[in-house]
């Protein structure tokens, strides 16, 4: 099940993913930024053991947890949001460390207000906090954040916590063994652990680190960086339950990440000049026009 929903998620992106940036904000490159980009430059540490997991391996990893996703919840029917999407989310990726991999972004079909990515670059908002957004800037934050997750290997770092060194090492020996494929089993272990991934959660300092490195993609994309705050924001005056249950579950608390991240901008982004909060192509798609009466009946005589 989760190999034709991940099927249908390459599919169905295919085309959008790889379309013309458009009108989108000059590219915008910043030094003054170095130090609060420092830290993420060179891969250590407990990152250092998922070399043994190559890229192709990581692509198909995250394919898999992406199905299980969209296993839960389709793709919206909407390509000119899946496009749009697409359009910002692979503009900022050409501003990220990890440009050459193959991402594809898209709106799910959920009411709940989230977003998720998983290894190799893929990246899921769902419609919930997409309609929650009110300008391409917070639109900008959130995917960045999310990209930073796959650059950084957030997902296979816990992954790896929970599955072991020697699980990973089999998933190379099983990749290479299978003509670029898994095994059933290992896809079978992947499935449940990625499962209890996304409902527990990446750890608090992941999403903190996601959060800053988020920011300093999006304003070399040039956005502002203040996009992703004015998200926070509204998920800090938003209820804990109903469509926002998920979300604090799974994250730490709006107030703390708003506090962590004003700490970690200070005084480096004031002055900046020339950056985008919102485009008069994402007012328009976010308020389409209305359609008459006599259209619609042109339109269904058409078809």
């Amino acid at each position: 099940m989760a190999h034709l929903a991940r099927l249908r998620f390459t599919i169905a992106l295919a085309v959008i993913a790889f379309g013309a940036i458009g009108t989108t904000p000059a590219n915008a490159q910043f030094p003054g930024l170095d130090g609060m980009m420092g830290k993420f430059k060179t891969v250590k540490n407990a990152h250092d053991a998922l070399r043994s997991i190559g890229e192709p391996e990581e692509i198909e990893i995250g394919g898999n947890l992406a199905g299980l996703i969209l296993g839960a919840a389709p793709l919206v029917n909407n390509p000119a949001e899946q496009h749009y999407v697409n359009r910002v989310g692979r503009w900022l990726s050409l501003h990220c460390e990890r440009p050459d991999l193959p991402w594809k972004f898209g709106v799910i079909d959920s009411s709940d207000v989230n977003a998720f990515s998983t290894p190799g670059g893929y990246v899921l908002i769902t419609q919930g906090l997409f309609d929650r957004m009110r300008n391409e800037s917070e639109l900008a934050g959130v995917l960045a954040h999310e990209i930073s997750h796959v650059v950084r290997k957030h997902h296979l770092k816990a992954l790896q916590h929970s599955l072991g060194n020697s699980v990973l090492g089999d998933i190379g020996q099983s990749f290479a063994s299978n003509q670029g494929g898994l095994s059933g089993q290992l896809t079978s272990k992947l499935i449940n652990n990625g499962r209890e991934l996304f409902i527990r959660g990446l750890d608090k300092e992941d999403e903190y680190e996601a959060d800053r490195m988020g920011v300093v993609i999006a304003t070399r994309s040039g956005y502002s960086p203040y996009g992703l705050v004015g998200v926070l924001q509204t998920l800090s005056a938003a209820p804990t339950d109903g469509a926002f249950a998920l979300m604090y579950a799974t994250h730490p608390s709006a107030s703390d990440r708003i506090v962590r991240l004003d700490s970690a901008m200070g005084t480096r982004f004031d002055g900046m000049t020339g950056l985008v909060d919102d485009l008069p192509s994402f007012v328009a798609l976010r308020n389409p026009p209305a359609v008459s009466s006599k259209t619609r009946t042109q339109r269904r005589k058409r078809n």
